[in-house]
């Protein structure tokens, strides 16, 4: 019972930490506002989000360390602190070089360490029976933060205007952290289990490796449809209205994603789940690629998302399959950078081919080949250990 009610404290105080960070899936909200109000180019906006998802990883990356050396509940305010800073700091931005500062440099590792830090609690005291399913459901509170996030986004910078509206976001990350960090304690969870050991978490191997591919790919294509959603729908002929409206179903979507991948791995091999998710990715990009209208795009984009948030939930549930828990947040946070990687690679080039044509056809069928090879990759994956 005891153990029970631990791995419920570990899931809320990841929901209510990372749903305010998961805004980050929104960001495409926030492109047409702040061009005209600093005068960037689309290109531009696309290099800030890249630059958020690298020092998101960095702070990934930087975690283990520091849950072994800091206690949890200190570590979230900190984190909420400092990127509550740096969207402050973007809230008053006049310039492409302060909001990449602050929304960019500052907002990140602070996301990227309270992230790892509720997978690493969530492992610790989640049976293994059900681990990834919930793994699968931290890993669906980005795209589930964008989807509350969007339509509030929306509102407000109508309401109250862009700089508000980020100002607002800040305060709601650091009362996120703050109430993890209370259920944190008060459950006493730690970081390790100090009777196993760690089982060669830093032994990575072949299927890391593998792993790492499946994930790159499905990122590439994926976050390139999270990144600019409002922006592709436009392109496309796409009212403002529906803009928005399809950002918040796409996120949506993803996050079901996400947790339908981590029950999946529970039941069937990696290799079939994710042959599976480049599939349902490369069906969407080749139907935006026939049927170019607004409606298909909305829908076509909801596919490849998709395809990208089963293999999220996927990659979090082989972890747990191929690792022991305590090494999970180190393997985590490094198959992240292949996430990162992909952030700063078909987004941005995205970005700037429809600077220069006005057209995200390119960039479709790009994602098709990248998810005809994730396909090929995926099938070499092994059976659980």
């Amino acid at each position: 019972m005891i153990a029970h009610s631990r791995g419920v404290a570990a899931l809320l105080a990841a929901t209510v930490s990372n749903l305010p960070f998961g805004t980050l899936y929104a960001f495409s909200v926030f492109l047409a506002p702040m061009e005209a109000l600093i005068g960037a180019p689309r290109a531009q906006m696309s290099f800030v989000f890249g630059l958020a998802t690298v020092t998101l990883t960095l702070g990934m990356n930087v975690a283990p360390r520091l849950y072994h050396r800091f206690s949890p509940g200190s570590l979230a305010v900190a984190c909420g602190l400092s990127s509550a800073a740096g969207l402050w700091l973007a809230a008053q931005a006049s310039s492409i070089v302060q909001f990449a500062l602050g929304y960019g440099l500052l907002f990140g590792p602070g996301a990227g360490v309270v992230f790892i830090l509720g997978q690493q609690a969530v492992n610790q005291t989640v049976g293994e029976a059900r681990r990834g399913l919930a793994n699968g459901y931290v890993v669906s509170l980005y795209p589930l933060g964008a989807m509350l996030g969007a339509p509030i986004f929306g509102w407000s910078i109508q309401a109250f205007g862009v700089r508000a509206t980020l100002a607002g976001l800040g305060l709601a990350v650091v009362l996120g952290c703050t109430i993890a960090a209370a259920l944190v304690r008060a459950a006493a969870i730690r970081m390790r289990d100090a009777d196993a050991a760690d089982d060669g978490g830093r032994r990575l191997g072949p299927t890391f490796y593998l792993l790492a591919g499946v994930f790159f790919l499905a990122a590439a294509a994926g976050l390139t449809v999270l990144s600019q959603a409002a922006a592709i729908v436009q392109a496309y002929g796409g009212a403002a209205a529906l803009a928005v409206g399809a950002t918040t179903f796409i996120t949506g979507a993803v996050g079901a994603a996400r947790v339908t991948g981590g029950w999946l791995v529970d039941h069937f091999s990696a290799a079939r789940v994710g042959i599976g998710a480049h599939a349902c990715s490369l069906a969407g990009a080749l139907m935006l690629a026939v049927v170019p209208t607004p409606a298909t795009a909305v829908f076509a984009l909801a596919l490849i998302g998709m395809g990208y948030g089963i293999v999220s939930g996927l990659i979090a549930g082989a972890i747990a399959q191929y690792w022991h828990r305590n090494a999970f947040g180190f393997v985590a946070s490094r198959l992240y950078i292949a996430w990162c990687m992909a952030a700063i690679s078909l987004p941005v080039l995205a970005g700037a081919l429809f600077d220069h044509s006005g057209s995200y056809a390119g960039v479709v069928w790009m994602a098709a080949g990248i998810n005809a090879l994730g396909m090929l990759i995926a099938r070499r994956l092994p059976a659980r250990t």
